[in-house]
């Protein structure tokens, strides 16, 4: 009977383990780039089809634990544009940029976009949330896990395993996107998957300080290099790829004439019959909405005029947003 009790005890003791083992595997994601099973996309790869047309940020501190600390000055909004490779823009502690594009990133099969990060190994990883919003108002993030150690803080050149992170950007080295498929957002009532017009990425602050930190999805800190009190702090975005969107309709098309600005107001023609109603934004380099309106669009040609004497000098993206388009474009006030 001891003996049949010994096995008995020894049989449930294997089943634990086999199930903590099991767990364990579980809970890894994608590896490193190059490694069997990694998710990383070069930045040469077919799959791309766009890149981003515009950036706009807000920029944090080189370290926010820091009240002396200075703002992040590594690179601007410019150099996030297009294919990586041409320069990085760092966020600094906390901060974000909100990234538009030619046509609408849409929903199908498999990965949707990426983000590119200048990453110079595969365990230095400055990471990042993810948000996306079809109307440009509205953002929805990306569920982000993080199951790396939180009780020892990731020093300024630490390490940290791909494999224990999921859903933030930054995951792989330069010129390795890190993927995201629009099919996980597809139960937010509002927002539109087949209509992404904005993305938005938010730098992870390391910090295992929760004065500080942030944390993800399932309410643990996100343990990465922290602080890094540098010009290039944070963050440093380099790229986003389209791998989907929306087929350009030429019977659809929001045309867009005879844009102007001058005596403190903008002026402009939308010409197309299917279009009724529109909205209208004017976005700050920092991010920030500072005006949007919703407006009826007229018959077979539509003249608008906004008064935009309460805006400062500057650059500023001036949107224009309907159920099936979207345009942007830069706008300068003297």
């Amino acid at each position: 009977m001891v003996l049949l009790m010994k096995v008995f005890l020894n049989y449930k003791l294997i089943l634990l383990f086999n199930l903590l083992f099991l767990l364990t595997v579980k809970s890894q994601f994608a590896p490193a780039t190059g490694v069997q099973g990694s998710t990383a996309i070069h930045k040469d790869s077919s799959v791309f089809i766009n890149w981003a047309v515009s950036c706009s940020a807000n920029i944090g501190l080189e370290d926010i634990s820091n009240p002396q600390s200075i703002t992040a000055s590594a690179g601007d909004s410019s150099l996030a544009a297009g294919a990586p490779g041409n320069g990085i823009m760092s966020l600094g502690d906390g901060g974000h940029a909100i990234l538009t594009f030619e046509r609408p990133i849409k929903n199908e099969n498999g990965w949707d976009f990426a983000i590119f990060e200048n990453s110079f190994s595969d365990t230095y990883l400055e990471l990042a949330f993810v948000e996306v919003s079809s109307n440009g108002l509205d953002y929805y993030r990306f569920e982000a896990t993080s199951l790396t150690q939180d009780s020892i803080q990731i020093d300024a050149f630490g390490s940290v395993d791909a494999e224990k992170i999921n859903n933030l950007a930054g995951k792989y080295r330069v010129n390795y996107g890190t993927p995201f498929d629009l099919e996980e957002l597809n139960l937010e009532p509002g927002l539109d998957i087949d209509n992404i017009t904005h993305i938005k990425i938010i730098d992870v602050v390391g910090s295992i300080d929760p004065n500080y930190g942030t944390i993800d999805h399932l309410g643990n800190l996100i343990n990465d290099p922290f602080p890094t009190p540098f010009p290039s702090s944070g963050f440093d975005l380099d790229a986003v790829g389209v791998i989907h969107e929306q087929p350009l309709k030429v019977d659809n098309q929001v045309l867009i004439e005879k844009i102007s600005v001058f005596n403190n107001y903008i002026e402009f023609s939308i010409n197309n019959i299917s279009i009724n109603k529109i909205n209208i934004s004017i976005i700050d380099l920092t991010g920030e909405i500072i005006y949007n309106k919703n407006i009826e669009n007229g018959a077979h040609q539509s003249k608008h005029k906004l008064n935009i004497e309460s805006l400062s000098a500057g650059i500023y993206l001036f949107n224009i947003h309907s159920k099936s388009q979207n345009f942007s474009q830069k706008i300068f006030l003297k």
